[in-house]
């Protein structure tokens, strides 16, 4: 994945460090990964909760079979360009963003850490109004798309493997039109 061949000695749980200088206690945090998913709300989206993003993640990470956990960071669209500029070299905010764990597991007996993913709220929320459903709905389907790629697939260069296997996921975990998908069509 580009992320692991351009920045190899670049560790996970950057969430936890992106997050200590704010309102956000590191150990805290470092404490939770690896016991479960963790979900922090940057930005606030209507009609989601941790607990029911939480419930998604779970069954999404099933339905896909990505092993170990996921951290989820929901925040604005100045972040993500920050992210974006920082891992991608692209001074432009991203919808997604996908960070692998790579070989850095947890070994003593915790859950290991599939990855991270950082969303836009504000990108998600536009783009669930421009396609007539919710941001809830949205962010579950950026949600789907970012485990994709911790499981390893890449759209840029997998002819068409990862969509397909999103169109699947997306009519089982009943979700609307996927990322992949309306770009394509648009």
């Amino acid at each position: 994945m580009w992320y692991r061949k351009r920045y190899p000695d670049t560790k996970p749980r950057w969430l936890c460090r992106l997050l200590s200088s704010s309102y956000w206690n590191t150990k805290f945090l470092e404490g939770l990964a690896g016991e479960k998913n963790v979900v922090i709300f940057q930005k606030r989206v209507p009609d989601l909760t941790a607990i029911a993003l939480d419930r998604f993640v779970a069954r999404a990470r099933k339905a896909s079979r990505l092993k170990g956990t996921v951290n989820i960071l929901l925040t604005s669209s100045a972040k993500m360009k920050s992210l974006n500029r920082r891992f991608r070299g692209k001074d432009k905010p991203t919808d997604v963003l996908a960070f692998p764990a790579g070989s850095n597991l947890i070994k003593d007996g915790r859950k290991p850490l599939a990855g991270e993913i950082a969303i836009s709220t504000e990108i998600a929320s536009h783009n669930a109004r421009n396609l007539g459903h919710s941001p809830a709905e949205e962010i579950k389907i950026l949600v789907l798309h970012g485990l994709l790629h911790l499981r390893g697939y890449d759209h840029e260069c997998d002819n068409g493997e990862m969509a397909k296997r999103e169109q699947d996921l997306r009519a089982k975990l009943h979700l609307p039109l996927g990322l992949i998908e309306r770009t394509r069509s648009t």
